[in-house]
């Protein structure tokens, strides 16, 4: 049973105390589940819900096997079923969207994920588009976007995080998430591991830009990530109870973003570089889990962000010169016009690089030290990764020692958001 103070509990009975406002919180899902087993009780679980009786079950050949026919032989006593198991590797993009809505059954009354980060963003689209509930058995512990607002989709060879729905339901079995391969129970860690740099990131932005922040996301957490973060190592030796406090702060950052109507508080500068590396994949370079990218990215940014709060001397911002045809040649003509689209807006004329000037220097000592508050520092990141056996250097996922470098100089350029990768380019650090 959760703790009667349980954050995850209160949100779902919309009483969750805002922590700078006092507003009572409520999560638009019904039911949020997290069990050592839940074996049997999967159209139990989609009945308390109140889903529709006619099923599409979305998964790809690897999670159907893992769980999808134990759902789908459970489910078929009180549902029908249509099955949508794609096989080889799937991806979350446009296209896919397309087709599963093409074969999905149009008496179709809500949508079932099972599996993960691609399949879960795949399903909340395609419920969207459709205007139905969705649900999800999760498969792996490996990302922390089951019960965000939000899905990460390529369009035309640019990673977006689109505006989607909360799924109305998501369950946890513990047993099948701790069985799941190590390298995706190390890429949940790494999915975690970002909360401190991306929240310095947006913290960043608030404070230099007056761009809007909330403690909120970050309050749900502070009960469960610094169990998870001190005993990283009991993750991959099976421990059910290390597996829950991972399940637990995955579920909550995903909450958290919801809340603020975005990804904001978990997607900063790490996934620009995570989505930068992506985006220049070169040839013949491994296919590395999101997650296991975000544990090496979130490290660079954590380096990053050290150098910079060490400054003692206030930072002096330069006035911007990139060009579109800097980004153009940079990203190509097809990728570099949206990324143009997302960079222009941060860019500074000189009257607003000197009254930004003017604000660090008044402010400098007091605007490091809230935002190394919130950090814990690339050493303490690396030890807890480390714990694990996640992977730490860009040499661990296969990557060539300059696409890191590159993208430390032009993943900002991918989406308006205000990062220490901005910060880095946008100042004279004297």
């Amino acid at each position: 049973m959760p703790a009667v103070d349980d954050p995850i509990a209160l949100l779902l009975e919309g009483r969750y105390p805002d922590p700078s406002t006092g507003e009572l919180l409520r999560s638009d899902a019904r039911a949020i589940v997290i069990e050592d087993s839940l074996a049997g009780r999967e159209a139990e679980l989609l009945t308390s819900v109140g889903l529709g009786r006619r099923i599409a079950l979305i998964a790809d050949e690897h999670t159907y096997a893992a769980l999808g026919e134990r759902v789908a032989r459970v489910l078929r006593s009180s549902f029908d079923v249509q099955k949508l198991v794609s096989s080889g590797v799937v991806h979350a993009d446009a296209e896919t969207i397309a087709r599963l809505g093409t074969e999905m059954d149009p008496k179709t009354d809500a949508v079932v994920a099972v599996g993960s980060g691609t399949l879960n963003d795949l399903a909340k689209m395609v419920a969207m588009t459709r205007r139905l509930p969705q649900v999800v058995f999760a498969t792996a512990p490996s990302m922390n976007g089951y019960t965000s607002v939000s899905a990460s989709i390529s369009i035309g060879g640019v990673k977006r995080s689109l505006r989607a729905a909360t799924p109305v339901a998501s369950f946890f079995d513990l047993r099948v998430l701790a069985a799941a391969p190590l390298p995706m129970i190390r890429a949940g860690l790494g999915d975690s591991s970002c909360r401190p740099t991306a929240q310095a990131d947006w913290l960043l932005s608030h404070l230099v830009l007056d761009r809007p922040y909330r403690e909120t996301p970050f309050a749900l957490l502070a009960g469960d990530e610094p169990a998870l973060f001190a005993d990283a190592a009991a993750l991959v030796s099976g421990d059910l109870a290390a597996m829950r406090r991972l399940v637990r702060t995955l579920v909550l950052s995903g909450l958290g973003m919801t809340i603020c109507g975005g990804s904001f508080p978990a997607s900063q500068g790490e996934h620009l570089l995570s989505h930068y590396a992506e985006m220049k994949h070169p040839e013949g370079m491994r296919e590395a889990l999101h997650g296991e990218q975000i544990a090496v990215c979130a490290l660079a940014m954590a380096r990053l962000q050290d150098r910079i709060l060490a400054r003692e001397k206030p930072p002096v911002i330069k006035p911007s010169t990139i060009t579109r045809d800097d980004v153009l040649a940079h990203f190509g003509a097809v990728a570099g016009a949206p990324c143009w689209s997302e960079l222009e807006p941060k860019l500074f004329d000189r009257a607003r690089a000197e009254e930004l000037t003017a604000r660090l220097a008044s402010s400098w000592d007091a605007i490091r030290t809230r935002i190394a508050a919130v950090t814990h520092g690339a050493e303490r990141m690396e030890r807890v990764l480390a714990a694990a056996g996640a992977p730490t250097t860009p040499e661990a996922l296969g990557w060539p020692p300059s696409l890191l470098t590159d993208g430390i100089a032009h993943a900002r350029e991918i989406r308006n958001r205000y990062t220490f990768l901005d910060f880095a380019a946008d100042t004279i650090l004297e």
